[in-house]
């Protein structure tokens, strides 16, 4: 039976300028792929197979990475249930130059174990934590998998939420669809999970730099859940509206709809809050004032404040550990 250790996967990526925005940072969509992709290749290594994400906690930015810099993910599977395993993924950047190594970001995900219908099946094996450090992972990660599945609803009811208006009753929003290529999937005809997130950051950045007209960065996005895949030949539609402006910062939420191109029926795949930031070369800058009009706006705006207020506290709480 497998330790957690046994289970580490470490993925190194040199930051080039393809993968890098206008300030030659670190485009944060690309981040999420390369999260996704180290969490998915330990999630196969154990389960044997292919699997899905179902769900990623929240996801703060702590650090620029910049073209250059080399990027290490260290990727482990804490615990295993039926057909999911919970993945933790650590992201560390180096810059070569100097040679200082500094905790970027750290995120948790959730895996499924899927057959060639992307339906769910036995992962076939179980973790046997090593040490006490070990199971104090195991049951952290028992514990998220606990709250997660008591904070989400049935998926299939999830999966048919497509009328909810997310661009109706708000000043700033944009659709945007795309048909989902055989390069955009991994395994099968289901559509990369870190690609799918790569086009919400991307959605996400066009409707803040039409707002806000300036330079910005993704800061954090909050937790999401999959309640749908998105298979090859189908189109992808993103729909994304603003939220809420701070003094320096935008939340943007986005839906993503999985539509079938003959017949038109559309399923809701995920639902996604991202948070961009005007930042220049002294770090961030105020964004233009916004105030909301309407009655949709004020909810969303209410809503967003919430969702601050949380995001806050839990920057707050992050103190990057050295590398190690």
């Amino acid at each position: 039976m497998p330790s957690i250790k046994d289970t580490e996967l470490e993925m190194v990526q040199l930051v080039l300028p393809e993968h890098a925005n206008v300030r030659g940072t670190l485009y944060g969509g690309r981040m999420m792929d390369w999260i996704t992709t180290a969490a998915t290749m330990a999630a196969m290594r154990l389960a044997k197979g292919a699997v899905l994400l179902a769900s990623m906690d929240d996801l703060d930015f702590l650090h620029p990475i910049s073209i250059g810099d080399v990027v290490t993910l260290r990727a482990r599977v804490e615990f295993v249930g039926t057909s999911s395993m919970e993945v933790g993924v650590e992201v560390f950047a180096e810059d070569p130059a100097r040679g200082d190594r500094r905790l970027t970001t750290a995120s948790h995900l959730a895996m499924v174990a899927v057959d060639e219908r992307a339906q769910p099946r036995p992962v076939g094996t179980t973790l046997q934590p090593a040490d006490e450090r070990e199971r104090e992972i195991y049951a952290a990660a028992q514990m998220r998998k606990r709250l997660r599945e008591a904070q989400l609803t049935d998926r299939r009811e999830q999966a048919a939420r497509v009328n909810d208006d997310v661009t109706g009753g708000v000043t700033h929003s944009i659709e945007i669809s795309r048909i989902v290529f055989p390069e955009d999937a991994v395994l099968g005809t289901m559509m990369f999970a870190g690609r799918l997130m790569m086009l919400l950051d991307e959605v996400t950045s066009i409707l803040a730099l039409r707002f806000c007209r300036c330079p910005i960065v993704t800061a954090s996005i909050d937790a999401l859940s999959f309640y749908s895949p998105i298979r090859v030949g189908e189109i992808v539609v993103c729909q994304a509206a603003l939220n809420h402006v701070g003094r320096t910062s935008m939340e943007v939420g986005i839906k993503a709809l999985a539509e079938h191109p003959l017949t038109g029926a559309r399923r809701h795949t995920c639902t996604a809050f991202l948070t961009m930031v005007h930042v220049d070369k002294e770090g961030p800058k105020p964004v233009p004032a916004f105030s909301p009009s309407t009655a949709e706006e004020r909810r969303r705006w209410d809503a967003a404040e919430r969702r601050r207020k949380v995001r806050l506290e839990r920057r707050a709480r992050l103190t990057p550990e050295s590398a190690r």
